[in-house]
């Protein structure tokens, strides 16, 4: 496994190619995880393989079982149309009515990041509304890309969705990009992490996550105000749990330990490993 490493607090790993399966019964995979994490590459990438694979070319894969694919459609970038008069919203939303009119359940769709040039409920509820026709009228073969977790539940939702990610993985103040596709969604999005990574000056990232906290705890307040109290929450009139002693956040970095097949595992299965159990073990 080759690692490059610089000054800046990132770190890029070589990955190993990542399979793409949609089927009849699989047909729209949502596609969740950091920026820079290749969420966009990996979709471009399946539709420059079917489009060399409709004109006869040899395709970068060990193998491919391509059916066929009437139409493709994208809704990738974003950009202000300015002869046009149309704002960069205005551009998606034309795209995207575009492909919810014509795409079919022989086309191939690309849908990055749908909802974002608008407010966060208006732009989660397009996106929500667009995957659902998608996945139950157009039945196109599909992979949307967002930043709105909510839409993984569509997997338990619907029939033919599936969630997949871009994985990476938090060191200290590294980010390290695995590109590596895995099924599940993403458990975080390292949006502060990434913004870390550009640039942007520490007093600032600090001010985002005390922000960031406090948005947190007014969500879980409205919940608890709903009835919607997480299952993870200790009732206040319980008596207070045992303390246990210091070496005992070591159980749990033993136990993932102890679940690990080193001799099943690819150099970079080891490396991601190997950083998750340092992060358990300074929990």
């Amino acid at each position: 496994m080759d690692a490059t490493r610089s000054s800046r607090p990132y770190a890029k790993i070589r990955s190993e190619p990542n399979d793409t399966v949609l089927t009849p019964d699989r047909r729209m995979l949502v596609i969740t995880g950091p920026n820079m994490g290749g969420k966009s590459t990996y979709m471009r990438q399946t539709c420059l393989i079917v489009l060399l694979a409709s004109i006869g070319s040899f395709v970068p894969a060990s193998s491919a079982r391509i059916g066929p694919i009437d139409r493709m459609f994208t809704r990738i970038g974003s950009g202000d149309d300015l002869a046009a008069g149309q704002s960069t919203f205005m551009v998606e939303m034309s795209e995207t009515a575009n492909i919810l009119h014509n795409a079919t359940e022989h086309s191939l769709v690309l849908m990055d990041e749908v909802g974002r040039g608008t407010s966060t409920y208006d732009g989660l509820a397009l996106a929500h509304a667009s995957a659902v026709q998608l996945a139950t009228v157009n039945r196109a073969y599909t992979l949307f890309a967002t930043h709105y977790f909510e839409l993984t539940a569509l997997a338990q939702e619907l029939e033919g969705v599936a969630n997949v990610h871009l994985d990476a993985v938090e060191h200290g103040e590294e980010l390290v990009f695995l590109h590596a596709v895995k099924d599940g969604p993403a458990d975080r999005s390292f949006g502060l992490a990434v913004a870390a990574l550009a640039g942007v000056p520490r007093p600032v990232i600090q001010a985002a996550r005390a922000k960031l906290a406090s948005l947190e705890a007014r969500r879980d307040q409205e919940q608890a105000a709903n009835g919607f109290v997480e299952a993870t929450r200790i009732d206040s009139s319980a008596p207070s749990p045992h303390q246990f002693s210091l070496f005992d956040r070591t159980a749990p970095a033993l136990d993932a330990l102890k679940a690990i097949d080193p001799d099943a595992m690819s150099p970079r299965e080891a490396l991601e490993a190997l950083y998750r159990l340092k992060a358990l073990l300074l929990a």
